[in-house]
């Protein structure tokens, strides 16, 4: 696998996203994408209680906020991760089924401010083609969950790039991470307890810790991912993908804040919901494929985390609020009776065709009292490939997130400057600056 990791390291070293111009716009996207989702994260009460925390034993220079308390690279990595999940709206990519996104940018971030953005954009998109193709080579074991283990991967790329390590020792960064890559459960997601939410922090710190360690003389033997692919995982890693082709381009962006597999049958649940009189709801029917199922069937969830893997609490939300967003996860509208009736009242069932084709979709009957039918059928949503993400909706997410954390026109500002700035600008100062009052 060293030699395969070679290859695409050294194709991604002579890459000019310049002459990449969807490449580069996929990365801003998903910048921006990722920044939103963390400015919601930040305000979730044990997310800012971790920040103060984590400021007050181990002070660093990088602040979240305007006028915050500085943290840490490694504490930086660890909130900024966890801020960027905890609502379940960040990107992800089907093939390597997760993220590798989020851990790479939660590591790149603290460098920020020494970086052009040309220079942010390339490594992340170095961590970003890494992240993924493990990702899709290392299929993580039945009761594992991907959040705190490959994307490390990725994110030690990102790093030890952004560093100015040549491809060889990006191969070493990797290979220190693979020496002890950790293995995490997904009991907290059915347990609904936000454990889950500290992976990818955890990834993100393994990352830089790796990609410095390289830059300071530590080594690593060559094959230690296929070694930790035989030894932590029982079975060798899956051919690892060198082909010529962009992984970052694959990424999909989420409308909703849930697990992709509860969008398809929420998008029916919206189109739908115009037509429908909830007090007359008499039975709803979710037909969808059997993965769905076995990642999301938390019934009668009691904690925001349980509810975003929940496909019957993501399509009664959206037929009680005509929304599926960090709100809903908020008190009162969480535990609304009239959400919590509707959920009760969803049957779900797997499709076989759709199961053994691996296709994705969801069909949604809803019978009313009154004898009314109402079905819908879905099998894309937006962000897959076949309905592409529009910047317009990109930008309407970004700036519903912002709110509560800066102003309408601070946020609008941002947004342009991470979509439109320079590749010699610097559109992230203020995190370094407490005296700035507004990003950019």
């Amino acid at each position: 696998m060293d030699a395969q990791l070679l290859s695409v390291l050294q194709r991604l070293h002579a890459v000019d996203l310049d002459t990449h111009p969807a490449l580069q716009t996929h990365a801003r996207w998903l910048v921006v994408d990722t920044l939103g989702c963390i400015m919601a994260g930040l305000r979730a009460a044990p997310v800012a209680e971790l920040a103060h925390r984590a400021a007050a034993i181990d002070p660093g220079s990088f602040r979240l906020i305007p006028d915050a308390a500085g943290l840490s690279a490694g504490n930086a990595a660890l909130v900024l991760a966890m801020a960027a999940c905890w609502d379940e709206a960040c990107e992800g990519h089907a093939g390597a089924h997760g993220r590798p996104g989020v851990a790479a940018l939660a590591a790149l971030l603290p460098m920020a401010s020494r970086l052009t953005y040309g220079q942010f954009l390339k490594s992340f998109v170095v961590g970003y083609e890494i992240g993924a193709r493990m990702g899709a080579s290392l299929r993580i074991n039945p009761g594992m969950h991907v959040d705190g283990n490959w994307p490390a991967l990725g994110a030690a790329a990102a790093v030890a790039h952004a560093l100015g390590l040549t491809p060889a020792q990006i191969v070493q960064a990797v290979n220190v991470v693979a020496c002890q890559l950790p293995m995490s459960l997904y009991w907290p997601v059915r347990s609904g307890d936000t454990a889950r939410n500290t992976y990818l922090g955890h990834s993100a710190q393994l990352g830089q810790s790796a990609a410095l360690a390289v830059a300071s003389g530590i080594t690593a033997p060559t094959g230690s991912v296929a070694e930790y692919a035989r030894v932590g995982l029982g079975k060798p890693p899956l051919v690892f993908d060198d082909a010529e082709d962009f992984q970052l381009l694959k990424a999909y962006f989420k409308p909703y804040a849930a697990v992709r597999h509860v969008h398809y049958g929420a998008l029916a649940a919206d189109t739908l919901r115009a037509a429908i009189n909830l007090d007359m709801v008499d039975s709803v029917v979710l037909q969808i494929y059997e993965e769905a199922t076995i990642y999301c069937g938390n019934r009668s969830p009691q904690t925001p985390l349980q509810a975003q893997f929940s496909l019957s609490f993501g399509l009664a939300a959206m037929l009680r609020w005509g929304r599926l967003d960090p709100w809903i996860y908020r008190e009162p509208q969480f535990q609304d009776p009239a959400l919590r009736a509707l959920e009760a009242k969803v049957q779900v069932q797997v499709d076989a065709l759709w199961t053994q084709q691996g296709q994705r979709g969801a069909r949604l009957l809803i019978v009313c009292k009154d004898g009314s039918r109402h079905e819908h059928e879905v099998t894309a949503v937006p962000g897959d490939a076949q309905m592409p993400f529009t910047e317009n909706a990109l930008l309407d997410k970004f700036l519903g997130y912002c709110e509560g954390s800066m102003s309408s026109a601070a946020a609008q500002n941002w947004a342009h400057q991470l979509l439109s700035a320079s590749a010699d600008a610097h559109p992230f100062p203020f995190w370094n600056a407490p005296q700035e009052n507004t990003p950019c």
